[in-house]
């Protein structure tokens, strides 16, 4: 019994036919190539049952063709679809992608990247437990992308969503039906993006008039049942609050069952983070649609970029991803008198606004 022979390079090159450079650079997902000849070139190596030699690649580029992913926690909603888009795109570019937690433990963040390192990773993408959190590191010429929250590193780049001005757009649409007394849910201020969403959600409290009342600023909710507890206790209040405010997919996915326990449901509810049952509840959730799967491709472009560079010229600021607010109908709902708030009373005219 004979066996076939394994298909080569040089294989993919004749029946595409191009030269073997061009296959190479296909290969090697080389912008340069046109994007028919990727196609044809791709084709070939997938009826033929190409299979390039990872090690003779990694050898020719003098280094691992791996990328490491290190991220807050791999088991959250928005963190997991973020990791999913890192990982199609780069696989589809001809990497494999490690991915690890740091569970925001500074400590292990940098020795998961310094591991990475001397794997001779191609390059790494991080989600920052702060914005100095690699500071220090000798990474040799490793490209470090930062997703999600910025970081400070020498030639790298950050891909963020503008978390202040979002959350100032999000309190300012709860305001502009109606709210004063707007609560806030988020986990700790110690994270970057929820210093920044506070930060913003003050601002528009602010420019409004409308002092903060710190007994409805709930900054420790880790995860659902945190959300649960803090709901009960928002309204146990003599003045409750007639809006939330919840500044991340896992505390938003919280507060819709949270406020169905306490029974109010007429409570506005704006999210940050879109999730799979928002469009099918009733009202259906207005959401910040920061998406997770856009951050996700821009941030392993933006490697990609770097690894096919020459290393000159390096463009270092921020990309700032944009988001949209979706209304759908819980952040629009007005507020309902209190007992406790007369402030809290409006008039909805026959249009549905506002007076």
């Amino acid at each position: 019994m004979t066996s076939a022979k394994e298909p080569i390079l040089r294989d993919v090159a004749a029946m595409a036919s191009v030269s073997i450079k061009t296959a190479s650079r296909v290969l090697n997902d080389d912008p340069r190539v046109a994007p028919a000849t990727r196609e044809n070139v791709r084709a070939a190596m997938l009826e033929l049952g190409y299979r390039p030699d990872p090690a003779a690649r990694s050898l020719r580029a003098g280094r691992d063709l791996s990328v490491g992913v290190v991220v807050e926690n791999i088991g959250d909603v928005f963190v997991a679809a973020l990791v999913a888009r890192i990982e199609a795109r780069l696989s589809d570019a001809g990497y494999q992608v490690l991915i690890t937690s740091s569970h925001r433990d500074p400590l292990r963040e940098r020795a998961i990247v310094q591991d990475f390192q001397q794997r001779r990773c191609a390059g790494v993408i991080v989600m920052p437990s702060s914005e100095t959190s690699l500071v220090g590191l000798r990474l040799g010429t490793m490209p470090v992308v930062f997703v999600d929250r910025v970081g400070e590193f020498p030639g790298s780049r950050s891909v963020v969503s503008d978390d202040y001005a979002l959350a100032r757009l999000a309190t300012q649409h709860l305001i502009d039906h109606g709210h004063r007394r707007i609560a806030i849910l988020s986990d700790s201020q110690k994270v970057p993006t929820t210093r920044d969403r506070h930060a913003g959600f003050q601002r528009a409290m602010a420019d409004a008039g409308h002092p903060v009342d710190r007994a409805l600023v709930r900054d420790e909710c880790l995860d659902e049942s945190f959300v649960r507890n803090a709901v009960a206790e928002l309204f146990a209040l003599e003045t409750p609050p007639t809006a939330l405010v919840a500044t991340n997919t896992r505390l938003s996915l919280g507060a819709v069952p949270a406020l169905h326990l306490v029974q109010r449901t007429e409570t506005a509810l704006l999210a940050f983070g879109d999730f799979p049952m928002a469009e099918s509840l009733t009202p259906a959730v207005t959401v910040i649609d920061h998406s997770p799967h856009r951050l996700g491709q821009v941030a392993a472009d933006t490697l990609l970029d770097r690894l096919r560079g020459d290393g000159t010229s390096v463009e270092t600021s921020p990309i700032v991803v944009p988001a949209q607010l979706i209304a759908r109908g819980s952040g629009e709902l007005p507020p309902r008198p209190t007992a406790g708030d007369s402030r809290a009373s409006v008039t909805v005219d026959t249009a549905g606004g506002h007076t």
